[in-house]
């Protein structure tokens, strides 16, 4: 995963990205803790079986905002067409699967070429590994990874939004 430094304040300030693929030709991920104010049986009525009626829809990311991308967790793992962590991974919609819980993202966040790498030089973001319970919790994530860390990312999980406040 990649967590924001606390330094960015674009849109991805606080944002916790699960990194779904990362090749040569570039980088696909998901921002886990942002909740939208729409909900799956509002914005994608298809999918309530999937995730719940009155669940949020996730904003993935600023990349194709219309575009939907599911994230479960599979009972059967080798169901999902691409695995991230554990037994969750990215559903097929139009496969027939055995999901425990899913949850819907709108749009994703993407690198070109080099572009991750180099803001991983610049310090943009720290890294940590995923855990499969992390794609479910809620908005407080940033925290909750920073606290999982340990040391000095102890403190930096403390900081209000507004470190003006502080």
């Amino acid at each position: 995963m990649l967590i924001a430094a606390p330094s960015l304040f674009d849109f991805f300030r606080r944002s916790v990205i699960l990194m779904v693929e990362h090749t040569e030709d570039g980088a696909f991920g998901l921002v886990l803790n942002r909740a939208s104010e729409s909900t799956v049986s509002d914005a994608v009525p298809g999918l309530v079986d999937m995730a719940g009626a009155d669940e949020p829809v996730w904003i993935g990311g600023p990349v194709g905002p219309e575009s939907v991308v599911v994230v479960a967790e599979f009972e059967t793992p080798a169901e999902s067409p691409k695995l991230i962590v554990g037994n969750v991974g990215v559903v097929d919609p139009a496969d027939e699967a055995s999901l425990v819980r899913a949850r819907i993202y709108a749009g994703h966040s993407g690198w070109g070429p080099g572009q991750l790498e180099s803001e991983l030089e610049r310090d943009a973001w720290l890294i940590e590994a995923a855990s499969p319970e992390d794609p479910f919790r809620g908005d407080d994530l940033w925290s909750v990874v920073l606290q999982r860390r340990g040391g000095e990312s102890v403190l930096l999980a403390t900081m209000p939004d507004d470190p003006s406040l502080n």
